[in-house]
């Protein structure tokens, strides 16, 4: 059985890997600004109909969070072999995730939110927690991979005490989302 090294924290994070890391976040916030409010609805004159994403993109952040309890089980129980695999695909998961999302909104545009009263109140805070986290979790993720794949458990492990639950809380909420928007949403 594999044993954590948990007695060095490894290396300081170098200056190039803390630009990387910042810039590759801040593209990923931009292009994700642009696509959903910079350019406009859809592409306009497509035939393809990607209307079937939502739905794949709920799945797939459910199947993320199931992943994510995984690895954290895993972890617990001493099995950092088993904790890479479910680690490894949840961040496979999270990925299609993304590409489905940004497939979907750049031929569809966004969806509005249809409820109102208190239900309103709650899916825009829901709504913008869930875009706060998702932001923070690009460099966290980053990070905790990087720190992993250099043997540095002991970042490592400082990292993902942050990044673990909001992951989770990222995955959970964008399946609450997507029912949300299922039942009031309005298509632009």
């Amino acid at each position: 059985m594999n044993t954590l090294d948990t007695t060095q924290a490894g290396p300081p994070a170098s200056r190039s890997f803390i630009f990387f890391n910042a810039g590759l976040s801040l593209a990923v916030v931009l292009f994700l600004g642009w696509l959903l409010y910079g350019r406009g609805t859809g592409t306009g004159n497509s035939t393809l109909d990607l209307r079937f994403m939502p739905a794949v993109n709920a799945c797939l952040n459910g199947t993320a969070a199931v992943l994510l309890i995984g690895g954290w089980l895993a972890i617990k129980k001493n099995r950092p072999d088993i904790h890479r695999y479910f680690m490894v695909s949840t961040t496979a998961v999270s990925a299609l995730f993304l590409v489905g999302y940004v497939a979907y909104h750049s031929v569809h545009g966004d969806t509005k939110f249809g409820g109102a009263g208190p239900l309103r109140a709650l899916y825009f805070f829901i709504l913008i927690t869930h875009i706060i986290g998702s932001i923070a979790v690009v460099p966290l993720l980053v990070s905790a991979l990087t720190f992993a794949f250099k043997r540095s458990f002991v970042r490592h492990r400082k990292i993902t005490r942050v990044l673990a639950p909001l992951w989770l809380y990222v995955s959970v909420t964008g399946v609450a989302i997507f029912f949300f928007l299922r039942q009031w949403g309005i298509q632009r």
